[in-house]
């Protein structure tokens, strides 16, 4: 099977999708299918060139909507290649155009490719209702009306990475009728192996860790991740406390927002910012945390999180990581809900654990990984699910 991928971009710095690709792309080939992207970076991108697919760079696309004048030209020519279409994300240009050109296409083609849609979560109601969003709530309702209600219904289906997913976006928008929906899965590769090399290029990054466990944060540093809650929960436990781990937040931070956190943070000289890390300074950020923590407003799925199960750690996280009911039921980690209460509950709550109960959740965390979001069990869901259209 051939696939191919529509995507704004693949700069690993824009979040979960493009990192989904990576991940399930080198799965899908060992069973055969063939994936190519197509995405709006510039061919030049430092981030390109590294991926062991095809990724066809049409250059920066234009206006906030991200319009590019090339998608559309470039799909009608090159549908032909491929038996199966993904648009990833909506809200930007990339989803209407994927949408036209296939029914153009269809028009004088008796054989053209299936097309899907992965929302990656785009479609739950936290968006249109958290109040910091209000005018892109409104901008979504428009663009909803004029164009992403007929690209939801008239794909061929909509692809969801867990159940949890499929619900919510039935409560979203009017007019929600899409051909067929279908809970794909979702999974990571596993990690490298820990290399004393990780803890090293880590220690590199971070100079002031106190070389002891940590709680970790590591994700965009955006205000729906709840890194807010997080560090006022901590300042909270640590007034309490005579002694606490480190809090180390790892993610881009060089925004706003960001500068807003740091300067929140100042009241603590435990609490460390590191900036985005990649290869051996992620993995080591894992290996030598004591637990990761996502206190997110809303979280399709949390690449983050199973990347931490997969290293063995427990997980703390909101309810609104849509796939709470796995971490809960497999007892490897704490869930609660998405507030200052509730967040400094989790902290609290995994501090009076005791070492046993600790190492208990340590061995779950790998096996809730093991049993429910590794790559190949995710590949083989996702081809058995396109396969029913």
């Amino acid at each position: 099977m051939k696939i191919l991928r529509v995507i704004p971009s693949m700069n690993p710095e824009a979040g979960g999708p493009c990192q989904g690709i990576r991940n399930m792309v080198p799965e899908l080939s060992k069973l055969g299918h063939h994936n190519e992207v197509v995405c709006f970076d510039q061919p030049d991108a430092a981030y390109l060139g590294k991926d062991s697919f095809s990724i066809h760079a049409l250059g920066a696309s234009k206006t906030p909507w991200s319009y590019n004048k090339k998608l559309i030209p470039w799909l009608l020519n090159n549908f032909k290649r491929f038996d199966i279409v993904v648009i990833h994300g909506l809200w930007l240009y990339q989803s209407h155009a994927t949408i036209k050109a296939i029914l153009q296409y269809r028009n004088s083609n008796n054989n053209s490719p299936k097309v899907f849609v992965m929302p990656h979560g785009m479609l739950d109601p936290y968006f249109q209702k958290a109040k910091e969003r209000r005018l892109k709530a409104l901008r979504n309702t428009f663009y909803w009306k004029i164009f992403e209600n007929k690209v939801i219904n008239k794909a061929d289906g909509v692809l969801f990475t867990c159940e949890e997913e499929l619900l919510l976006a039935r409560t979203s928008f009017p007019n929600y009728k899409p051909k067929k929906e279908i809970n794909v899965g979702y999974g990571i590769q596993a990690p490298p192996s820990y290399k004393t090399s990780m803890q090293q290029a880590f220690k590199a990054k971070v100079p002031d860790w106190g070389e002891k466990p940590y709680f970790l944060f590591l994700s965009r540093i955006h205000q729906k991740k709840g890194v807010d809650l997080l560090i006022n929960a901590y300042l909270k436990l640590e007034s309490e406390l005579k002694e606490l781990p480190q809090l180390i937040i790892a993610g881009p931070n060089n925004h706003a927002y960001g500068l807003e956190m740091q300067e929140l943070a100042k009241k603590s000289k435990n609490i460390l910012f590191t900036g985005m890390l990649t290869g051996d300074a992620k993995w080591g950020a894992f290996y030598e945390s004591d637990v990761f923590v996502l206190p997110s407003h809303q979280e399709n799925f949390g690449i983050a999180v199973v990347e931490a199960l997969a290293c063995s750690k427990p997980v703390l996280i909101s309810n609104k990581v849509n796939i709470w009911r796995e971490i809960e039921n497999g007892n490897s980690g704490i869930v609660k809900n998405n507030t200052s209460k509730e967040t400094y509950e989790l902290l609290e709550k995994w501090s009076k654990l005791s070492i046993l109960e600790k190492n208990e959740m340590k061995q779950n965390a790998f096996k809730v990984f093991d049993e429910s979001f590794t790559t190949s069990k995710a590949a083989t869901q996702y081809i058995k699910g396109i396969n029913k259209i």
